[in-house]
């Protein structure tokens, strides 16, 4: 099934949900690493590269995730969550948004804020808007390298909430997200 149900996740909520997490974390590990690139390093030029084209693909798969969210039903919460957790589940989802349209704005600024295009994988270029605020580029280079570590704590967070759920409750929370049924 591709649409949600009241009781499960579809198929393209769970796709968006897995493709969204294991971009996050391969773009936090490349950027991660690529700042400790030198001059002369092979990936000097290249890693940035393919962390913008990501990112920028990434902003795409999160903008049509979010749609795809606001026209669906949303599948009812397990009987196993108490209000805690649902509230605080809740919290967690706006705060992983929230974090997550930082990060790939500030990418967006840092990379732009010449006016200068980026290309994505080759294959095209995004227009850039240049410079708004004064010393966009270190600032924004500031927020998207704080935001981003906030973003894999708090997406750690959520994983262990969901192992907890899985490992010690036994309900469904990550079989959802899964689409297995226990």
């Amino acid at each position: 099934m591709i649409r949600n149900t009241r009781d499960s996740f579809g198929l393209l909520s769970v796709i968006f949900h897995w493709l969204i997490a294991i971009t996050v974390i391969g773009l936090f590990g490349l950027g991660f690493w690529m700042v400790e690139l030198g001059y002369y390093d092979h990936w000097y030029t290249k890693g940035p590269d393919l962390h913008r084209s990501f990112g920028l693909c990434l902003f795409l798969c999160v903008i049509i995730s979010l749609i795809w969210r606001l026209i669906q039903i949303k599948p009812n919460h397990l009987d196993t969550h108490n209000r805690f957790e649902r509230i605080s589940g809740h919290l967690m989802h706006a705060l992983l948004s929230f974090m997550l349209m930082i990060v790939l704005l500030t990418g967006y600024f840092i990379s732009t804020a010449e006016g200068s295009t980026i290309a994505v994988f080759s294959l095209f270029e995004v227009p850039g808007f240049g410079s708004f605020i004064e010393n966009q580029e270190d600032k924004s280079g500031i927020a998207h390298k704080y935001t981003a570590y906030i973003l894999i704590i708090a997406a750690l967070s959520h994983s262990l909430a969901a192992l907890k759920h899985h490992f010690r409750d036994k309900d469904d929370t990550l079989n959802r997200m899964l689409m297995r049924k226990r």
